[in-house]
């Protein structure tokens, strides 16, 4: 049945296409291609989405939440077209080199592939589920005609906007093949992840999660491809997309998680090796095997990220020193303002930690509303280190990630002594959006914090942009929650709990924070001017995503307001 256009458009969906629209009104005809190729995936996910919500569940996914498909398909190719459009001011500046342009660019296809393969992926899925439903099945060939020519002007735009900075039409077809490539690990990827961690996620969630991965962990293979073809073969076989400037700590970043990758898989497959042949072995008391299990964790955990990372780094990426040595030099060159920070961090967290996790054992309070105060504390972290130290952030968010990863790995493998420890604790802090399989509130209003700092390494001409998950995440969705939960009285939907007054005072406290942020900036370095029009529709913008939809907000929410920032 086909969903008529009042109908399909609900509140979630118009925000999304506002957002897209006003991304598109700023784009320079340069990257027209660009723009058509994101209202194509705009229509073709729409399309998806309201087929998916119609039709027989696919996966299981989050209780409570939609599907969020077009959500989660626009995204991040629009976070990374709002990024190709800053750094084409740069480059009109001559701040960049045509180099970081093209490896954007890239980037950018290479989101867009990604969603474009799931998104076809689930149109195959649900033609297949509504065949074996009914074989008469009316809408199928309706349904397939308008994807396929969907997916044939995607491809078309593609060729088009590669073939434009690309030198031989060789250069392209292997262009054009690494994002085939591209989507075709989203779509493997997304069904492991549903299928691997049910209920925890919404379609939209994985999805944004598996661009998100491939996209990083496609860089990675990329910059040690690149890096094979200069020492075996010829450096002019090598495309200048993988030749841009990185900094030292997007390097160790990048090499902490690839350990991380690496150690996860070969931990796994010594784990069942060993216990194939230790199986006939019954003598062996479950303590005993907890124990040893736990030395091979540890001592496999030690060797990949003091060894085989390391060696990644230097070797692929150039890196003159062993990373553990850079860090402890790049400490210690400003070891009272970055030593105190650490001091303040630890005694923040240490005291918030135990007063919140005593509150959380020991009262009624609604969670949600009890998680929020985390969400303040990330502000009190943060934002002093981001005006001051920003360079000291960017590692200390690299490492917070990493523990975080290990922390969750050694839960979710209950690993002796800590795993049941640890899950303890983490269960006080969960809520609906949580599972017992994966816990991942902390990973998200980390990430939602740190991605927009990531993001704005390099040139940057909007003052505001590092600021973009702190202020949304940490001031505007913080103060939705706690004033729409006390006064809140007029509400967005009947089912929905989001109300216009928990909204209004979100939107509010935004453009107060950044009224204050502004000149406090100016009084520290030089800043550009910013515009408060355009300001204001990024708040409001990311403040209505935030009441109107069911996904996980600190996932989308500081990538929304950080795409609308860099207009």
């Amino acid at each position: 049945m086909v969903a008529s256009p009042l109908t399909a458009i609900n509140g979630e969906r118009a925000v999304v296409f506002f957002f897209v629209f006003r991304v598109l009104s700023s784009l320079p005809l340069s990257l027209l291609p660009h723009a058509l190729s994101i209202s194509l995936l705009s229509v073709f996910s729409l399309f998806v989405e309201i087929r998916a919500d119609g039709s027989l569940s696919l996966f299981k996914t989050r209780p409570g939440a939609s599907s969020g498909i077009m959500l989660g398909a626009v995204t991040l190719p629009t976070v990374m077209l709002s990024k190709l459009i800053q750094l084409s001011r740069a480059f009109s500046l001559q701040q960049i080199e045509i180099g970081e342009l093209e490896h954007m660019t890239m980037q950018f296809w290479a989101a867009s592939a990604c969603c474009c393969g799931v998104l076809i992926f689930l149109s195959i899925l649900m033609w297949c589920a509504a065949y074996n439903k009914n074989p008469h099945f009316s809408c199928s060939v309706w349904d397939a005609k308008f994807s396929l020519s969907c997916v044939i002007l995607f491809s078309v735009v593609c060729c088009i906007s590669l073939a434009t900075i690309s030198h031989t039409g060789f250069n392209t077809a292997l262009k054009l093949l690494w994002l085939l490539c591209h989507g075709f690990a989203a779509v493997k990827l997304i069904q492991h992840l549903l299928n691997t961690f049910p209920c925890c996620a919404s379609i939209g969630e994985a999805l944004l999660l598996t661009s998100g991965l491939v996209l990083y962990f496609g860089d990675m293979l990329a910059c040690t491809i690149s890096k094979v073809c200069r020492l075996l073969v010829s450096p002019e076989l090598v495309s200048i997309r993988y030749g841009i400037k990185r900094s030292e700590i997007g390097i160790i970043i990048q090499g902490v998680l690839l350990g991380l990758l690496i150690f996860s898989a070969v931990f796994k497959f010594v784990i069942h090796l060993w216990e194939y042949f230790c199986r006939a072995d019954n003598s062996e008391s479950r303590k005993n095997k907890e124990i040893r299990r736990s030395l091979i964790f540890f001592a496999s955990l030690g060797f990949t990220m003091i060894v085989v990372a390391p060696s990644w780094m230097m070797i692929v990426l150039d890196f003159d020193v062993h990373p553990i040595l850079w860090i402890f030099h790049f400490v210690l060159s400003e070891p009272l303002k970055r030593l105190s920070l650490c001091i303040y961090w630890l005694g923040l967290i240490y005291a918030s930690v135990l007063r919140f996790y005593n509150i959380s054992k020991n009262s009624k309070i609604e969670r949600i509303l009890l998680r929020k105060y985390y969400h303040l504390l990330a502000v009190s972290m943060f934002l002093p280190a981001l005006i001051y130290q920003p360079k000291f952030l960017d590692l200390a968010f690299g490492a917070a990630l990493a523990v975080f990863l290990v922390l969750e790995i050694i839960r979710v493998w209950r690993i002796w002594p800590l795993g049941q420890l640890v899950h303890q604790f983490m269960s006080a802090f969960t809520d609906h959006r949580d599972s017992d399989i994966l816990i991942v509130s902390h990973f998200s209003l980390l990430l939602g914090c740190a991605l927009p700092i990531w993001m704005s390494s390099g040139f940057n001409d909007r003052p505001l942009i590092p600021f973009a998950g702190i202020l949304s995440l940490g001031i505007g969705d913080t103060m939705a929650s706690m004033v729409g939960h006390k006064y809140g009285v007029l509400r967005w939907s009947k089912t929905g709990k989001k109300t216009i007054e928990g909204t209004a005072a979100g939107i509010v406290s935004v453009l107060a924070a950044c009224s204050v942020l502004l000149p406090l900036l100016a009084s520290t370095r030089y800043i550009p001017t910013q515009h408060w029009f355009p300001l204001l529709i990024a708040v409001t913008t990311s403040g209505l995503l935030e009441a109107y939809t069911a996904q996980l907000d600190n996932a989308f929410i500081p990538l929304i307001f950080y795409s609308l920032l860099c207009l």
